[in-house]
């Protein structure tokens, strides 16, 4: 891994302090030109009561892997970042392990970006499909 590779994902552990991902044990771990990998542990915490992966945790997962991605990959000192749309179709379940959400930005204009995120287990199996809308709010100066 190159050393921007670590300094953006460092950047990304630092903003998950005291957070809903750090709550779910979101972390980063990977990053390209145009898409950013996030993991998290599926363990009891984000069960549904029948143990499985409960699909608000997916989309807790997906939601912050792409608003993160958009606040990389966008001037971040100009501008906050909020999802305005997410849609998520679950394919499969899961019990145990890690999931791994990778968001790659379908579109990215001045004000909206649109983001897919697939969610796969670690035998790289989909597990679920995400489109994430999101939207860069101008900073006051």
């Amino acid at each position: 891994m190159h050393s921007r590779e670590k300094e953006i994902l460092a950047k990304c552990a630092e903003m998950c302090k005291h957070t809903l991902m750090e709550t779910l044990d979101i972390s980063f771990c990977e990053v390209g030109e145009d898409y950013l990998v996030a993991k998290m542990p599926v363990t009891p915490r984000v069960h549904q009561p029948d143990g499985v992966l409960h699909g608000g945790a997916m989309v807790a997962l997906a939601e912050s892997v792409g608003s993160a991605a958009s606040f990389l990959f966008l001037n971040s000192k100009e501008f906050y970042i909020r999802g305005i749309e997410i849609a998520a179709n679950h394919v499969k379940s899961v019990r145990e392990g890690y999931v791994f959400a990778k968001a790659v930005v379908l579109h990215q204009g001045r004000t909206t970006q649109l983001w897919d995120i697939k969610i796969r287990d670690e035998a790289d199996q989909l597990i679920s499909v995400v489109k994430l809308t999101t939207l860069a709010l101008p900073k006051s100066k």
